[in-house]
């Protein structure tokens, strides 16, 4: 009996120990687990924080791959962004000539007759010698190397110095002079050097495509009414060069009725931006600024601002009033004022107010 009763203690204090050090174990298994999970959770905090980080950096940082995406398929398809504004515009120029031209001759007055041969053909030459200028010119690269130039900034991704209003292209992959974004349609940046041939470009095919909506229109009610008569029964007879005629002139209508609301809507905002004298990017800094300053009961001025009209003159390079004319209505090929990379009051605008790089 008592050897039942010690075996049966030896057995249960055998079992409270073995209980003991399981309970132990998981304790310090838990623990184990518990100082790994704070360990990495500080390493990452050590790694990623920063002060300046918002709502704003973290949608940046988890849109980075589709970023990355977007900047490989328009560096690939430049080429063929190019070659669609080419032959789109081509198309609409060969049915001016083929279609709307000749009822031109035939039906309108003389006055006005010659009133479209020459804006139609001023208008046209407009636009081929600024899309040209603006995707064949360089906009502006910022110096690798170190200079006397000042610089604001060092650029992560080239280290090099940054001049003032110098934006690194994720495309292009070099800093740009004055940078206001990357053009698919031109497969270029547009920059310090370029940036009146995109914006002339913009103005006179939006003014281009408003005159062959405005001149079509009738002739477009007209083919439109015939092509919803294909479907009466009996349908009227049609030869194929009149079906071809009727197709055609719906195709210019619609196409540069559409291309005139998007690209003026476009060419307006760069209005506003060049009466204020920003780009896309300083307008999207400039306005985070003015938020800030803002809260602090201090208001924002844009050191680069001259006034609205001087701002327009400093853009498009007018001097003096002949300049409207040969440089803003006819081509020319003048430099912007300046180098890019330092900011200093022209010397054709009278103000006391000197620009510092910002």
């Amino acid at each position: 009996m008592r050897r039942r009763q010690w075996f049966f203690s030896s057995v249960m204090r055998l079992f409270l120990r073995c209980l003991r050090l399981a309970r132990r174990r998981h304790y310090m298994f838990l623990k184990n687990v518990s100082e790994l999970c704070s360990y990495w959770k500080l390493c990452t905090k050590s790694l990623l924080y920063n002060s300046l980080t918002n709502s704003d950096v973290v949608i940046d940082s988890l849109f980075e791959p589709i970023y990355w995406i977007v900047d490989n398929v328009t560096r690939w398809f430049g080429v063929v962004f190019v070659v669609l504004v080419i032959v789109l515009t081509s198309s609409i120029v060969l049915i001016v000539y083929i279609c709307v031209l000749p009822i031109i001759l035939q039906t309108y007055p003389l006055r006005w007759i010659v009133w479209h041969i020459i804006y139609g053909h001023w208008n046209l030459i407009m636009i081929i010698f600024h899309y040209y200028k603006a995707a064949s010119t360089p906009p502006g690269f910022s110096p690798q190397t170190k200079t006397a130039i000042p610089a604001v900034a060092i650029c992560r991704k080239c280290i090099a110095p940054k001049p003032a209003r110098t934006h690194h292209c994720s495309i292009c992959n070099r800093c740009i002079l004055k940078m206001d974004h990357h053009c698919p349609w031109l497969n270029n940046c547009v920059g310090h050097f370029n940036h009146r041939y995109f914006f002339s470009f913009c103005f006179f095919m939006t003014l281009g495509c408003l005159y062959c909506s405005i001149s079509s229109r009738e002739m477009f009610w007209n083919a439109y009414n015939a092509v919803e008569s294909y479907y009466q029964n009996p349908p009227p007879v049609f030869t194929f060069q009149e079906k071809m005629f009727h197709k055609s002139i719906i195709y210019l209508w619609a196409l540069c009725s559409s291309v005139a609301l998007a690209l003026g809507a476009l060419t307006l905002w760069h209005a506003m931006l060049i009466t204020r004298s920003e780009t896309s990017i300083e307008r999207h800094i400039n306005k985070k600024e003015q938020a800030r300053l803002k809260k602090k009961g201090r208001r924002f001025r844009n050191p680069y601002s001259y006034g609205k009209l001087n701002n327009w003159r400093i853009f498009l390079g007018v001097e003096k009033r002949r300049h409207w004319i040969i440089r803003v209505l006819l081509p020319s090929s003048h430099l912007p004022y300046g180098d890019g990379m330092v900011w200093q009051t022209p010397h054709f605008i009278s103000s006391k107010k000197s620009v510092l790089p910002v």
